[in-house]
């Protein structure tokens, strides 16, 4: 008797997973998987798209090149912020203190810094490093003693706070020099016309080149992977959009080097989220610690990575704010720092249930935020509005997160 082969991938061996090449197939394909609750980030694209063409049909000053560049720089700190309270709600917890460790971070480096006169990177490497002592020490509370992440993170939040009001002492507030390296990376360093463009081409044969290496490697192991032709339009788009938007933001000050190292984090993140171990182990945790554990990953070691992390990411961003400001006062870090960041990774996509989620969630949650406070500031509204739409938004987001669990949930995909 001969063997009956077959030419399907190993994971679309169920003939329920795979659909025709057809352009209807695809959209249902798409539709089936909008259905089951896997929808991804197109809320969050849609409704920035939505928020932009209201707020420039308000004012038309809103997308101007100048107001965006702005727009772009600001958003920085807090998204910082925000890229280590997405790691933090992967596996399941919150931290409620990244507002504080983010001044204490910002208070330390202008006492060193300025007060002391420590070279700038040993001040940088104290203030990060105080950050992760901080997350381990978070870490060590939630595993070994078992307090529950959002009280040893409230606790955090009034500590931390004390230790900044001491350490800035009775003058409240240290200047930063304006001919630092630190605040002339925050507020003039743009990158050049020429190399914005050559990033953006960087960006687009980087994303072809590894999609490619990771298609093949699907193939050798006997699974599905996306065609040429897809990685090919992908990064076509990549190419054209971001080539738009350089030479858009270039008709103003252009892109600043803050910025960019944004995007460098957000995508090394991506990349040890989806490519490593440590990323699998994360998403396993948030998903069911139980089965993770039973299944041989470490659950207190990714517990402490992650923490660390957040508060040292916090850390940075409390510095990167200090330098756009150009000095560390009594209300760095304080006011709506912490709930901006929060929310931006909530807003984004980030589940609060854990296990669903991904780095650039940060940075479309914090370009939404940024986004409603640069427009109501351009219609002269006062902040009482700000926090009302932003709550409005929040709340809508934590109700797609929890529709689209439920239907993942009926699908059986949760």
């Amino acid at each position: 008797m001969s063997e009956i082969k077959t030419t399907a991938p190993l994971d679309l061996l169920d003939e329920r997973l795979r659909h025709g090449g057809g352009r209807r197939e695809v959209v249902r394909a798409l539709w089936e998987r909008l259905r089951a609750g896997d929808v991804g980030p197109l809320p969050i694209i849609a409704g920035l798209a939505v928020i932009w063409t209201v707020f420039q049909i308000l004012n038309p000053v809103f997308l101007s090149s100048a107001n965006l560049v702005n727009l772009l720089m600001e958003s920085v700190a807090v998204g910082v912020i925000a890229l280590g309270v997405v790691c933090v709600l992967l596996v399941g917890q919150i931290d409620l203190s990244v507002g504080s460790v983010s001044g204490l971070s910002a208070a330390l480096t202008a006492v060193t810094f300025v007060n002391s006169g420590w070279p700038l990177p040993l001040s940088l490497a104290a203030a990060i490093g105080a950050g992760a002592a901080i997350g381990w020490l978070y870490a060590q509370l939630v595993t070994r003693l078992g307090v529950p992440s959002f009280v040893a993170t409230l606790a955090g939040l009034l500590s931390f706070l004390g230790v900044q009001l001491y350490l800035l002492g009775s003058t409240g507030a240290i200047n930063l020099p304006y001919e630092s390296g630190l605040v002339h990376f925050a507020q003039l360093a743009f990158v050049p016309v020429w190399l914005s463009y050559v990033l953006v081409v960087a960006a687009a044969v980087t994303l072809f080149c590894t999609g490619s290496a990771l298609a093949r490697t699907r193939r050798a192991a006997g699974l599905s992977a996306r065609s040429g032709a897809v990685l090919a339009l992908r990064s076509a788009l990549v190419l054209a959009g971001g080539g738009f938007a350089v030479w858009y933001l270039n008709q103003g000050r252009g892109v600043g080097w803050m910025f960019v190292a944004f995007v460098a984090l957000v995508l090394v993140l991506n990349y040890a989220l989806t490519r490593t171990g440590w990323g699998r182990s994360v998403f396993a945790v948030g998903g069911n610690a139980e089965a993770a554990r039973r299944a041989g990953i470490n659950v207190r070691r990714t517990y402490t990575s992650v923490f660390m992390l957040c508060s040292s990411l916090a850390a940075l961003g409390g510095v990167l704010a200090a330098s756009r400001l150009a000095a560390a006062n009594q209300a760095s870090g304080a006011g709506d720092v912490n709930l901006n960041a929060i929310a931006a990774a909530v807003i984004g996509g980030t589940s609060l249930f854990g296990g669903r989620g991904s780095a650039f969630s940060a940075l479309l949650g914090i370009l939404v935020i940024q986004s409603i406070s640069s427009g109501l500031t351009l219609l002269d509204l006062d902040s009482s509005f700000r926090f009302i739409v932003t709550g409005l938004v929040l709340a809508l987001a934590v109700a797609l997160d929890s529709a689209a669990r439920r239907s993942r949930a009926a699908h059986g995909r949760a």
